[in-house]
């Protein structure tokens, strides 16, 4: 808010102030060529001037990434384990590198683990750039290629992307220097092989992105930014001196992809010629999953690239095409965000959907015949569910079972839903895909259970995973939101042992059968843990006081059958023979 007596400036004032100080920064080389209009409303995002940020704490290994992958995506098990193992391998040794600082004085042309992904479009290869980012909690930013063709803005764009990150990271520059950079369409920008003289737009760009995936500094308040000049300005007026803030990419991962489409034939070509000579056979024919995983870097330059920006790239990962069937068990993962946001969108009217496996089985059919990969699953869904999204929420429907009468008639199933949204014939299909789902759910737990375990700190016990499951199914979170759920209940209830300490003097251990006792009380009742600690004093305080004088046994563990049979417990617990007392 501006003091008492200041006034904004108007646009002109603005556009004098920033020409004065661009002529006296780089000598009239640069010059304002249009008025500046900045709104009150639009807050200037600014990097921290004095940076503290953490240090990386990283400790993850390939194995414990790889497990994460392998909870959203289908198939990609080599990509999965190269991206898991060279991005566990990056981030470790940063950290070795700041705990152990004197045992790597010198460090210079050491090589990062870039990494170049190969694969048709709609096979996860963002998506599973982003779930990495999002695991180990580093910024991430991401790029269009083309976008840096399209612009003819060589230089510029590549470094935006790193201003871009040091916002994602809350201007804090120290967390932006270990964020991951991913660009894809790279082959967009590979020269074309079939133009005459240099094609500079794309080469440029190449060369552009050379030193910011090797080390370079990138300077934040540029003159092509309006914000990073407008804060400039305002430092300099009050301190009447420039400062350069500037970071550095030394420790920042580059993910390039793309498809690649004529690549295949470019390595066919090179196979066939070395195997040409005396004695030598000639190489069969390859779909080109497979020859693209034989993609060497004299490949990638006949493709159109520049031999250095090749060699920014050591790390290749091919994605091969999904099949059908992998379209179908994406579906039916509960983790996919697909058939997760079409619950979600029917849930913002109150309405609750289940999906039958053949209804989904037909929907991967359709999206395989359109060859767009997973992409093709939200356009086939979307397309078969339109009317049902748009007629449902005016009528009194709350249960919706998708069926393959969504597609073998829809206009007849809305008439009959609409009609008697009650029909138990409905009621009773909706609750056997309800049941279904939830179970394919619990089997999905219980696979992934090692990495869910990690990752939310809670032992998954039988009880634990069903609640889980019920959880998911009933209020339509994602799975590790439902876990996480089902943590902080627990968490609740063992607050109990450290009450009845703190109020009786008494020291109790709930076991894990009598925990999940408490927690279906918890969830599917909504008591809370106060009560549960209150109704536990009533039944357990004054028999256990009994019990410590009468035995002097200090440490009382309760299962779930001594939770239904608190007087039989305590009379057994007075009865047992002194050896036996304190390992009841």
């Amino acid at each position: 808010m501006p003091r008492d007596g200041d006034h904004l400036p108007d646009p002109k004032e603005l556009e004098r102030e920033i020409a004065d100080f661009l002529a006296k920064k780089f000598g009239g080389q640069v010059k304002v060529l249009s008025p500046l209009v900045m709104t009150a409303e639009t807050p200037a995002p600014r990097a921290k001037e004095t940076p503290r940020g953490e240090p990386i704490r990283f400790d993850l290994k390939p194995e414990e990434l790889i497990a994460y992958l392998d909870q959203y995506i289908v198939k990609q098990d080599r990509a999965k384990a190269i991206l898991a193992t060279k991005v566990c391998t990056h981030f470790n040794r940063i950290r070795t590198l700041q705990e152990q600082p004197e045992r790597f004085e010198s460090t210079a042309g050491a090589i990062k683990n870039n990494v170049l992904m190969i694969g048709p479009t709609g096979v996860g290869k963002t998506y599973m750039v982003k779930l990495i980012a999002a695991k180990l909690g580093v910024p991430f930013v991401k790029g269009d290629a083309t976008k840096f063709s399209e612009t003819g803005y060589v230089g510029g764009d590549v470094e935006d992307l790193v201003r871009d990150l040091v916002r994602e990271a809350g201007d804090d520059v120290e967390r932006a220097r270990y964020g991951i950079i991913y660009i894809d369409e790279i082959d967009k920008i590979a020269s074309a092989r079939n133009h005459l003289g240099a094609d500079v737009s794309r080469t440029g760009v190449q060369r552009a992105l050379l030193k910011p995936m090797e080390e370079t500094d990138v300077e934040l308040r540029v003159p092509h930014d309006p914000v990073s000049m407008m804060q400039e300005i305002e430092r300099f007026r009050k301190t009447g001196k420039r400062e350069k803030v500037t970071v550095n990419t030394r420790h920042i991962l580059f993910i390039v992809s793309g498809a690649f489409t004529e690549l295949g034939p470019i390595i066919q070509r090179r196979l066939s010629r070395q195997g040409i000579g005396f004695a030598a056979r000639l190489p069969e024919p390859r779909e080109t999953a497979a020859l693209l995983e034989e993609v060497k870097a004299e490949d990638l330059v006949e493709y159109g690239f520049e031999s250095e920006f090749v060699g920014r790239l050591p790390v290749k990962a091919v994605f091969e095409p999904l099949q059908e069937e992998d379209l179908f068990q994406i579906l039916c993962n509960p983790n996919n965000p697909i058939v997760l946001g079409k619950k979600l969108d029917f849930a913002a009217y109150g309405i609750a959907i289940r999906f039958d496996r053949e209804f989904l089985r037909r929907m991967a059919a359709r999206a395989f015949a359109e060859n767009t990969g997973a992409r093709g699953l939200v356009s086939v869904i979307e397309q078969a569910l339109l009317p049902f999204e748009r007629r449902l929420p005016s009528t009194a429907v709350r249960r919706f079972p998708v069926t393959l009468e969504v597609l073998e008639d829809p206009e007849g199933l809305l008439a009959r839903l609409t009609a008697n949204p009650e029909d138990p014939e409905f009621r009773r299909l909706f609750e056997r895909l309800a049941e279904e789902e939830q179970q394919a759910v619990c089997r999905h737990l219980l696979a992934n259970g090692r990495s869910l375990v990690e990752k939310s700190g809670i032992a998954l016990t039988p009880a634990r995973v069903e609640a889980a499951a019920a959880l998911y199914c009933r209020e339509v979170v994602d799975l590790f939101t439902a876990v996480r759920r089902i943590k902080a209940a627990v968490d609740e209830i063992k607050e109990i042992e450290f009450l009845f300490y703190r109020s009786h003097d008494l020291n109790i251990v709930l076991e894990d059968d009598a925990i999940d006792s408490l927690l279906e009380e918890v969830l599917e009742g909504g008591v809370r843990a106060a009560e549960l600690f209150s109704r536990l004093s009533r039944q357990f305080e004054h028999g256990l006081r009994l019990v410590r004088e009468k035995t002097g046994q200090s440490r009382f563990f309760l299962n779930r059958n001594a939770l239904l049979n608190p007087e039989e417990t305590i009379r057994a617990l007075l009865a047992l023979p002194a050896r036996d007392r304190n390992g009841s």
